[in-house]
């Protein structure tokens, strides 16, 4: 189940880490920028379908990301894709709901953070509510509080510095067959889903610095991607 992370304070940079689990057949391309329509909008882009989990606005500052979650697991014929939840997000901020109706797709969680705001989104394929978080270290899982993961792991990405403690942290674990697992694998006779992919993000206004790896619980399996100036809008 897929695990954010993100530590926030109001007017201060966003450090974020973000774990995406999927099946290991899905392709996806690492962070660089995919949309031309979207030219200061970086994220890794999901090949199936286009979208992205994790969205990041260099000019702005804005991160979104979106969550699968369980109450409803396959979208309506015609549907909108998740996927581009986080490129709406990271695009309009709290006004992503005036371009897109969400009725009819799968379930979800999408974080936002910007510099002046911390909010998530849940959908449970009937009602879309929204919370606003105060300032500080949060954890928001595909599974919810029910899948544990908080309360095993949140104290430890309090306590660590970043990106390096979050980043020990994640390379600490091996990855299990558990749901309140930080790293998880789950193979069956047909498929395998697991952490596929996982990122550390320090965001702020025209500047972005996205630490990336495809096995992140491996030392020195990280990449990065930079950019230090604002990119036109």
């Amino acid at each position: 189940m897929c695990t954010v992370v993100v530590r926030w304070a109001a007017g201060e940079p966003t450090h974020i880490l973000a774990l995406r689990d999927e099946s290991t057949a899905r392709e996806f391309d690492d962070p660089d920028r995919w949309w031309p329509d979207r030219p200061d909008v970086v994220g890794g882009r999901d090949r199936s379908a286009g979208g992205t989990w994790c969205a990041n606005r260099i000019a702005t500052g804005a991160t979104a990301m979106v969550l699968n979650r369980p109450p409803k697991r396959v979208a309506d014929p015609g549907a909108p894709s998740r996927g581009v939840l986080p490129l709406l997000g990271a695009t309009h901020e709290s006004a992503w709901t005036d371009h897109v109706d969400v009725a009819g797709m799968a379930s979800f969680a999408l974080v936002l953070a910007t510099p002046a705001r911390l909010t998530i989104w849940e959908y449970d394929g009937a009602e879309l509510t929204s919370t606003d978080l105060g300032g500080g270290t949060h954890m928001v899982t595909s599974g919810g509080a029910e899948d544990g993961k908080a309360e095993r792991y949140l104290s430890q990405f309090e306590a660590a510095g970043f990106p390096a403690g979050w980043r020990e942290i994640a390379e600490a674990e091996t990855p299990h067959d558990d749901p309140g697992s930080l790293v998880v694998r789950h193979e069956t006779e047909t498929f395998v889903y697991a952490t596929v992919f996982g990122q550390l993000i320090d965001a702020a206004p025209g500047r972005l610095h996205v630490d990336y790896s495809r096995t992140p619980w491996i030392t020195g399996s990280w990449s990065r991607w930079s950019s230090a100036a604002p990119a036109s809008s």
